[in-house]
């Protein structure tokens, strides 16, 4: 069976998408599997075994080599080697075993020409091949015998071997193919934990050799701009890189620990962020009541919730519903994480005394329309943000609290005044995220009566007109890594300030007072938002305790 049946029968790829690789084949020049992959139509994932099914090579087992003695290999043998992703797993007389990721490089069957080297071959995956070379980092570490972590000559030459290069490469990419906003590396018992965030959970993705850590904390700082030389305070950097043709920034912070350093790194994604009303998952009533607080031409409107819970997403997405060339809109925001066209962003630089509150001043004798403020966190931000809603500008903010109504005594504490709030406040939106079903692996809840009975679902049904509780949850599959779970929507509390709320005393009783208010109009809570959702099939009731119990 050649490739291109193989390619049909066993991996679904279509005869259209294979015709396109052979004419950018024909073009360019290539593997037509790579191409594919390029394309999309083919996972990367699914190469390994394409090609030991091609190429009738059995895959490596890793646990059965991991003790095995290493070769001797020159600097320049284990470079050719390793830069080709193949990896000497034993060497017995003449006879060379080898794992390798493509069986068909030149260079390296060049090599094995040249050294007249017999050969037994195993395909491995990508992963597979980042432990399996790891053991020749540690090797070097282990040769380099009065190794000293302040030695940056020997740090620097470690962060650049081939084995730390490919390996936090894969990590990245792979992080990336999960679809995770975070990866973290840090010490964890005994070895150099990574672990990916993935839907706002983190998920374990691989134990490192402890020996590698100093070679990948070394490179991150290296590609970050940081200094490698600093191991006692917290760092802060930036990698710019190009994966797959799509461009991507890395926030790198760094946080030395008792037995070593915590590196995240936070993924933002320009080209696959979408702000759009319908992609936040809002619901109908609530959608609409924005929608008409979004047509007010002065006023101030609050996101609020936790670090994490969405808000500058949903400010950017209320923003982009406004963006048009007869409104001017400026943001201050610290940082500016994702560019949006057409609007005027500001950086918040606290070192030379350009906070929130002297950003906002300037911003104001610029004669915008619209305003967002990433964040109010002092009293000066916050008077400032409302007098401008008096002087006609309208206004976007978020604090923390927990809830809606909980947004006024947080400003109160900061020292506003209540006529203020009272004249500037169109509306406060709390929000959280919660999981979303995977969609491919949905089965009915099993446990439906007892959800029912345990959080009164019946009257919760009748009261928002839900004619059939459909609790759902996934079972995992391949497209939600087993969890059982895809994307994330918000899971709102909806708060407007009207007559009402504005005569209400802004004393201990206000919160109460303002959430029976919200139930007398038939709004939810966060819990019954997300309830209600769950009744729908969208999310499950765990998720929703989870977010917002």
């Amino acid at each position: 069976m050649n490739l291109n049946d193989i390619l049909k029968n066993e991996y679904r790829v279509s005869s259209q998408d294979i015709e396109q690789a052979e004419k950018y084949q024909s073009r360019i020049g290539g593997r037509i599997e790579q191409i594919l992959v390029n394309l999309g139509s083919l996972p990367t994932e699914q190469l390994p075994n394409l090609y030991s099914t091609f190429f009738s090579i059995p895959m490596v087992k890793v646990s059965d080599w991991l003790d095995s003695e290493l070769p001797e290999l020159t600097t320049q043998s284990k470079n050719i080697l390793l830069n080709n992703r193949w990896v000497p797993l034993q060497v017995s007389g003449t006879k060379w075993v080898f794992a390798c990721a493509y069986p068909l490089e030149p260079e390296v069957n060049q090599w094995l020409s040249q050294e007249e080297i017999e050969f037994e071959l195993f395909i491995a995956m990508d992963s597979d091949i980042q432990i399996l070379s790891q053991r020749f980092s540690s090797q070097s570490v282990d040769n380099f015998n009065t190794f000293d972590s302040d030695d940056e000559d020997r740090l620097i030459e470690l962060a650049t071997e081939t084995p730390t290069v490919n390996l936090l490469n894969s990590l990245i990419i792979r992080a990336l193919r999960q679809g995770a906003s975070d990866m973290h590396l840090e010490p964890y018992e005994g070895s150099y934990r990574a672990r990916f965030r993935v839907d706002g959970v983190l998920h374990e993705a691989e134990r490192i050799s402890p020996k590698m850590q100093l070679p990948i904390v070394t490179r991150l700082k290296i590609l970050s701009g940081m200094d490698i030389a600093e191991k006692r305070r917290p760092q802060d950097g930036k990698i710019e890189m190009k994966i797959a043709s799509e461009e991507l920034d890395i926030r790198v912070s760094a946080l030395p620990l008792n037995d070593g350093e915590s590196m995240v790194m936070r993924f933002l994604r320009k080209e696959s962020i979408r702000y759009d009303m319908a992609v936040l998952g809002l619901s109908d009533d609530i959608e609409n009541l924005i929608k008409e607080d979004l047509t007010s031409t002065a006023g101030v409107i609050l996101l609020t919730g936790p670090t994490g819970s969405g808000k500058t997403t949903t400010l950017y997405t209320f923003l982009n519903e406004l963006n048009d060339e007869d409104v001017k809109i400026v943001t201050l925001e610290d940082p500016v994480e994702y560019q949006l066209e057409g609007i005027n962003q500001v950086q918040v630089n606290s070192d030379i005394g350009f906070d929130f509150s002297a950003g906002l001043r300037s911003i104001v004798r610029q004669d915008p329309d619209i305003i967002m403020l990433g964040e109010i966190r002092d009293s000066e931000t916050a008077k400032i943000a409302m007098q401008s809603a008096l002087t006609g500008h309208l206004v976007f903010s978020t604090v923390h609290t927990n809830d809606a109504p909980s947004a006024y005594t947080r400003l109160l504490d900061l020292g506003v005044e209540e006529f203020l709030l009272n004249a500037a406040l169109v509306s406060i939106v709390a929000q959280r995220l919660a999981r979303k079903i995977c969609e491919h692996c949905a089965v009915p809840e099993e446990n439906l009566e007892g959800h029912i009975e345990k959080y009164q679902l019946k009257s919760l049904a009748k009261r928002f007109a839900i004619e059939k509780i459909n609790l759902q949850k996934g079972k995992g599959c391949e497209l939600c890594a087993q969890t059982g779970y895809k994307g994330r929507m918000a899971v709102t509390e909806y708060l407007r300030c009207d007559d009402h709320i504005k005569s209400l005393p802004k004393g201990a009783d206000f919160t109460s007072a303002a959430k029976l208010h919200n139930k007398e109009l038939n709004r939810r809570t966060l819990m019954e938002d997300g309830l209600y959702k769950a009744m729908l099939g969208l999310t499950t009731i765990e998720e929703v305790v989870r977010v917002a119990g």
